[in-house]
């Protein structure tokens, strides 16, 4: 099109004078590819700006996603969770939890102590239900190696003789964190990964990034929104391979608990991860998930577990000390109703 308009361009006579005709359909010319060409670098830019960087990394023992428009997000969310998966994580042998777990007594740091604190809240608002002393338990399970094994009731009564919150002892004044029991052992998987998902996200936030979504395990935050629409959450049916509903979510957190993970079968009976501190075994609540939406990720990923193991009705009445969340509770007949 330039090339054409310069084939015709007339005399320097006839450019001088504005009333020419030629000149008048050259200008015009030239008028309509600069803005063809606006167009066209604004649509560019407008495709490059809704671009979503997506990273995933296993870390915490689980996957984590962190999906932005802004490609720094990642970097920094990964640093940050590995921050806390060093203090926290039961998988790191050099972490707090770790070294608690092998010593049975430590000088914990600030954050260690507000973590195991704040579990101690969940404890109590959920009358025990909320344990995360219930790691002689994952082992004698099997779950801790994968190696699973249906224990006797002997072994069982034997064990919960080590859990039990109150068996933690805090010396405030010097931050030492003390069991009771030095079998003891703790395991903060329904607290640990919702509290880096938030540290995550203050960081993130500090970065001026306004847009982010982390998913950890199940363990989620969605950041602002997505190009000026919520975040759109699914959440899976806890018996087959499509979602169950569809959540949209703007600055808001969400976790999910249920017997669909993490679990093993023994006589066609089904024994999952998350356990019942009171009897020792596998929750058996009439529930298969558990799905809280929170204003942050530690809230959600520990009221998920405790609702978990309550069950629908004293699950509810839980909920309701937490007025800012939301709670979808899907039980075994829901999923049998779902399936017709």
């Amino acid at each position: 099109m330039v090339k054409s308009q310069i084939q015709i361009l007339p005399n320097p006579k006839q450019i001088q004078n504005p009333k020419s005709k030629t000149f008048w359909d050259l200008e015009i010319g030239i008028y309509l590819v600069v803005l063809v060409l606006l167009v066209v670098l604004g649509f560019l830019c407008g495709c490059q700006s809704r671009y979503l960087y997506k990273d995933s990394r296993v870390m915490m023992g689980t996957f984590v996603e962190v999906t932005s428009p802004d490609k720094q997000a990642a970097g920094i969310a990964f640093a940050e969770i590995k921050r806390i998966e060093d203090l926290l994580s039961k998988y790191k042998p050099e972490s707090e939890v770790s070294q608690l777990n092998k010593t049975g007594k430590i000088k914990a740091s600030p954050e260690t102590i507000y973590v195991l604190k704040k579990a101690k809240e969940f404890w109590l608002a959920s009358e025990g239900a909320f344990d995360i002393t219930v790691g002689p338990l994952v082992q004698l399970w099997g779950f801790k190696d994968k190696n699973y094994y249906v224990p006797k009731d002997e072994e069982i009564k034997k064990i919960l003789n080590l859990v039990g919150f109150e068996k933690i002892l805090f010396k405030d004044n010097d931050n030492v964190v003390e069991f009771s029991f030095p079998e003891m052992s703790i395991d903060l998987g329904a607290i640990a990964k919702g509290y880096a998902v938030d540290c995550a996200i203050d960081k993130i936030r500090a970065a001026g990034i306004t847009s982010c979504l982390i998913n950890a395990g199940g363990d989620i935050y969605a950041l602002g929104n997505r190009f000026g629409r919520p975040w759109r959450i699914a959440i899976q049916d806890p018996r087959g391979k499509k979602f169950f509903a569809y959540l949209e979510l703007e600055n808001q957190a969400i976790a999910t608990s249920g017997d669909y993970e993490q679990y093993f079968l023994k006589r066609q009976k089904r024994y999952a991860h998350i356990f019942d501190p009171q009897t020792g075994y596998p929750a058996n609540s009439g529930l298969v998930s558990v799905t809280v939406v929170a204003g942050d990720c530690l809230t959600a990923d520990a009221l998920a577990t405790s609702l978990f193991v309550l069950g629908k009705d004293k699950g509810q009445k839980l909920a309701e000390k937490f007025p800012q969340t939301k709670i979808k509770l899907i039980e075994i007949k829901d999923i049998v109703k779902y399936g017709e």
